[in-house]
């Protein structure tokens, strides 16, 4: 039977925040970062949770954490409940699989965005304007096209139940500093190149994906989550074709299920039928399967 974790509830732990996702608690010299079943379309929270999503997301990140290693240091500590602090044994059974243990960094206050290809909310800008961020793109693309190389679209980090807005790079510069910029700029180009040739070869199209940072003892490093179906667009490569929206491995079949039966994308969030429920779920196992090259464990 399927375990759904919602919300958790840790009496003997600090919460610090609750996220459209994660529940975050400080440990003193570390944060524990929970992640739950919730999943939110426009930036709404539903009231059904996806069954295992908070694991997928989790292992996920992981997988990548390990193998971007050696290009950038990350916050993870460990993800697994036996190598916490003590006063988290009493919830082991609820972090196990969801959880990990991650160094305290002071965030940077921009998302790290990086498109490869011309989708969401860049392919609506590009038909405006001819350019995303100000980056000027050739003429006559067509919708999910690929770009002559990845572009780096940086946004603001917007408050809860806020949208996260397009910045162009010299904006970003002016939030975080030149040097600062630039830096998570060659970043994330990097990481994106080496996460979409791996992924290219399992079948799975990494569209575009954010990233988030954080300062470490004086250094850059990655944190939060990273490349997987709710920080990225991932297209079953086999089914690619420009010119039209594609089908995809994140929550992009949510959100057309929404639009689809009318919804105004504010609350109260619709009931979800068990089929969209079980369908969503499928999806993001199946990423992780392509991704990771193992089955998930639930």
């Amino acid at each position: 039977m399927k375990r759904v974790i919602q919300q958790t509830e840790f009496p003997d732990l600090k919460l610090v925040k609750r996220g459209k996702v994660r529940d975050i608690y400080d440990l003193g010299d570390y944060l524990l970062i929970v992640s739950t079943d919730r999943i939110s379309a426009f930036d709404v929270i539903m009231d059904d949770p996806i069954p295992d999503k908070g694991k997928i997301l989790n292992q996920m990140s992981v997988f990548w954490f390990n193998l971007l290693s050696s290009i950038v240091k990350n916050h993870l500590i460990s993800w697994m409940p036996d190598e916490y602090p003590n006063q988290c044994a009493p919830y082991k059974r609820e972090l196990e699989g969801r959880s990990m243990l991650v160094k305290k960094t002071e965030p940077l206050k921009i998302e790290c965005i990086v498109r490869g290809y011309l989708a969401g909310s860049g392919w609506k800008e590009y038909q405006k304007k001819g350019s995303i961020c100000d980056i000027e793109l050739p003429s006559a693309l067509r919708e999910a096209d690929r770009l002559p190389e990845p572009i780096f679209t940086p946004s603001t980090k917007a408050e809860e139940g806020m949208h996260d807005e397009n910045i162009s790079f010299e904006e970003a510069k002016k939030i975080v500093g030149d040097e600062v910029a630039e830096k998570v700029k060659e970043l994330s180009i990097k990481i994106y190149e080496i996460a979409r040739d791996l992924a290219e070869k399992r079948g799975i199209i990494i569209a575009d994906t954010k990233f988030e940072f954080g300062i470490y003892d004086n250094e850059i490093i990655l944190i939060d989550e990273v490349l997987t179906p709710d920080s990225s667009r991932f297209w079953p490569a086999e089914e690619y074709e420009p010119g039209r929206p594609q089908k995809s491995f994140d929550k992009q079949f949510l959100r057309d299920y929404l639009e689809s039966i009318g919804w105004k994308k504010t609350p109260p969030a619709p009931k979800l039928p068990d089929e969209i429920i079980e369908k969503t779920r499928q999806r993001y196992l199946e990423a992780f399967r392509r991704i990771t090259g193992k089955e998930m464990e639930v």
